[in-house]
């Protein structure tokens, strides 16, 4: 029996206006276990305009207030984190720990914007000039947007809307088709904390519904995660349209073992970076980089037993170490560039295309791959799989190494595994990529930091959440007064000095 999907709209449960509708599946069965609506226009303005509508008074709240209710949020989220967990591996496929990890973590982006008092500060100088002082304000922008993608159906909108609301801004989430129960609850969650109808939208959705949002004149600022192709024309189509945007791409993250390095907890590491979530991460390590010979060897040698022995099964199950893929459609995907890494001659130590698991043959499961000998005129060194599927890049030293990561056309996250502080630190100051871990594999910055990559793996001017969250989603005013003190100096026709 499937269930139907709604968008919610001015606080409420709302069937579309279309009868354009796409299935929802559990991957780890293949079964359909709903459906969900494709917006079409009018569904994308009747969401813009209940946060149009809302967004006055919204905006005119104080700014604790918005806290407040932001902390009775993360008090249900806390309360119910299992069973937001437990709506995301029914769609995703990840495993349910990895679920509860993803909740947790998009709940410190709640608790960082529950500051908001704090954060909207603005700055004031007294006597900028002759009896002249000068403040500044941090407004809000109006309506806002949030595209995301499958596979954070919880962490990534709350990348977004706590903050966008702490700062006074109305919110539209348009969440993948994949996966867009986990949205419905956080609506419903948000509204049983005190948020006023209107401020915060869910519309599913397709391209369609995209380019409505896009194109809409009452959307001031559009926030993205996906895949760099999509980032790079979401960007150019918000900018044409006078919109503010941060479009966050794909990757390809690089992890440098140096000789020195403590060899098991790197294997560690890399098991729980290429493997965790199916590899579905965009922070997650698909290339490994071993400094010479014997720590190739080494590291090959640790390696291979242990994706043998991956735990992979449903999300449920407490025995899983991995899930299955999103969709049968992206397991195809997958099984395509590891056919590729073969054709085009790296060697393929441990292929997990033919991975079965009883019980769940018709399940979109694929098994932990890895390929050694990978050059990077190869499409699986080029191109982001997103995928459980790991690549050894043999380098014959650390500056062959660096030069790989700063080439490539990613720039998303990168580590190092050492014990040399000299090379950590010209890795961390060298290296041409946004976030960067220290025998680290996945530096994914906390909550009162911002996450972004460069080059291809982000558009637009700011990061996601922290400081640079507070600044895109609201705009500077700056306001310079003068009181009349009775004396006239008559009118200035020069540039004011404010000597």
């Amino acid at each position: 029996m499937t269930h139907p999907v709604p968008h919610f709209i001015n606080g409420a449960p709302v069937t579309s206006l279309h009868g354009r509708a796409a299935p929802i599946y559990n991957p780890a069965t293949g079964e359909q276990s709903g459906t969900v609506p494709l917006a079409g226009a009018d569904d994308v303005a009747s969401a813009v305009a209940a946060a149009r509508t809302a967004f006055p008074d919204w905006a005119k709240s104080p700014p604790l207030r918005r806290a407040r209710i932001l902390n009775r949020f993360l008090r249900i989220l806390e309360e119910r984190l299992d069973e937001l967990a437990a709506v995301i591996t029914s769609e995703h496929g990840k495993v349910f720990s990895d679920a509860k990890g993803e909740v947790q973590r998009g709940m410190e982006v709640v608790e960082f914007a529950t500051g908001a008092p704090q954060l909207l500060k603005g700055e004031i100088t007294e006597n900028v000039g002759t009896r002249v002082d000068s403040h500044s304000l941090r407004q809000p922008l109006g309506v806002v947007a949030g595209i995301t993608p499958f596979n954070f159906p919880a962490m990534v909108p709350m990348w977004m809307f706590p903050v966008a609301l702490a700062c006074g801004n109305t919110f539209i989430l348009k969440p993948s088709e994949k996966v867009p129960s986990a949205s419905i609850l956080l609506a419903q969650w948000l509204k049983e904390a005190g948020l006023p109808d209107g401020v915060f939208n869910v519309v599913h959705g397709d391209k369609q519904a995209v380019d409505a949002l896009l194109t809409h004149p009452d959307v001031a600022a559009v926030s993205f995660v996906g895949s760099t192709p999509v980032a790079r024309s979401i960007h150019e189509t918000a900018t044409l349209h006078g919109k503010r945007c941060q479009a966050l791409g794909g990757a390809k993250n690089h992890m440098i073992i140096m000789p020195d390095a403590d060899m098991d907890q790197a294997v560690d590491a890399l098991m729980g970076a290429a493997y965790g979530s199916a590899g579905e991460r965009c922070m997650a390590i698909s290339v490994a980089v071993p400094v010479g010979e014997t720590t190739a060897k080494t590291l090959i040698e640790k390696l291979v037993p242990r994706i043998h022995a991956l735990n992979i099964g449903p999300g449920m199950d407490p025995e899983s170490e991995m899930g299955p893929l999103v969709s049968q459609q992206h397991r195809d995907k997958v099984r395509g560039y590891i056919d590729a890494g073969v054709a085009e001659g790296a060697t393929l130590l441990v292929d997990g295309r033919a991975f079965r698991r009883q019980g769940y043959e018709n399940g979109y499961f694929i098994g932990g791959t890895l390929f050694d000998r990978v050059t990077p005129d190869m499409t699986i060194y080029r191109e982001e799989i997103f995928g459980p599927v790991l690549a050894v890049v043999r380098a014959s030293s650390y500056d062959e190494a660096a030069a790989l990561i700063n080439a490539h056309q990613f720039g998303n996250g990168t580590a190092i595994f050492t014990r040399d502080g000299d090379a950590a630190r010209e890795f961390a100051n060298q290296i041409q990529v946004g976030m960067v871990g220290i025998n680290v594999p996945i530096p994914v910055p906390m909550a009162f930091h911002s996450f972004g990559g460069w080059k291809a793996s982000l558009f637009g001017d700011h990061h996601m959440h922290g400081p640079e969250g507070v600044r895109f989603y609201t705009r500077l005013k700056t306001i310079t007064t003068r009181w009349p003190t009775g004396i006239r100096s008559g009118a200035e026709y020069v540039m004011p000095t404010l000597g």
